[in-house]
């Protein structure tokens, strides 16, 4: 397809919202209408968004920190590794150091507060198809300081995990150990149980335990 000058046209920059605010999702509709992007799904919860957006799998997912159920954070960690074409840009009231290093350890590409214009949302969202940041200078600054820091302190990660699990598999644990069954890790964390079979296996081969009566025990031990 061409434009009126015969160039090659580039096809829309396909954007997935999730926010469980009824408002903020026809403000952020209204602010990214354009001929060069497309709203190609919408959700109230992450759960919901979990398998639209595998679905859909968009450029750019537009996600809120602060969702019903599960959190948007834990929503990256979950798809950012399903969807490793996908730019996961966190949109948020929250200016909070904590939060944004959070959410780009966990493997979101971006930061975004709600008081953005909306000239500056579109602009930024158009931002991400060229390879550039999606978050203020400030909010930039703040990661790169945070990750130089832990790399001199011979850290790999910000949060690292229980006797050097992943974030996940920590929590699978500690899930494990106040007495949770494997479906209800999974309904807790939207993965499969079939992936906390996975995480639990892991769990043990790490810690050097025979079952996850150990692996709980000596997790209580250490709390």
């Amino acid at each position: 397809m061409a434009d009126a000058q015969g160039h090659p046209r580039q096809r829309p920059l396909r954007v997935m919202l999730v926010d469980d605010h009824a408002l903020v999702r026809s403000a952020v509709r209204q602010a990214i209408t354009s001929d060069d992007v497309e709203l190609v799904g919408e959700a109230a919860s992450a759960e919901a968004a979990y398998e639209l957006a595998l679905r859909v799998r968009p450029d750019v997912l537009l996600l809120d920190i602060d969702l019903p159920g599960i959190s948007g954070i834990r929503m990256v960690e979950e798809l950012a590794p399903r969807l490793p074409e996908t730019k996961i840009v966190m949109l948020t009231v929250s200016d909070e150091e904590r939060d944004l290093i959070d959410a780009v350890a966990k493997g979101a590409a971006g930061y975004l507060t709600k008081d953005l214009s909306p000239e500056a949302l579109l602009r930024t969202l158009r931002g991400t198809q060229r390879g550039e940041l999606a978050m203020s200078r400030r909010a930039a600054a703040l990661v790169v300081r945070h990750f130089v820091a832990a790399a001199r302190r011979g850290r790999a990660a910000p949060t690292e995990g229980v006797d050097g699990l992943s974030p996940r598999e920590a929590d699978v644990l500690r899930m494990l150990a106040d007495g949770l069954t494997d479906r209800e890790i999974a309904n807790a964390l939207v993965i499969s149980p079939r992936t906390v079979e996975s995480h639990v296996s892991s769990i043990l081969h790490k810690m050097g335990v025979r079952n996850r009566s150990d692996a709980a025990q000596r997790y209580r031990g250490s709390a």
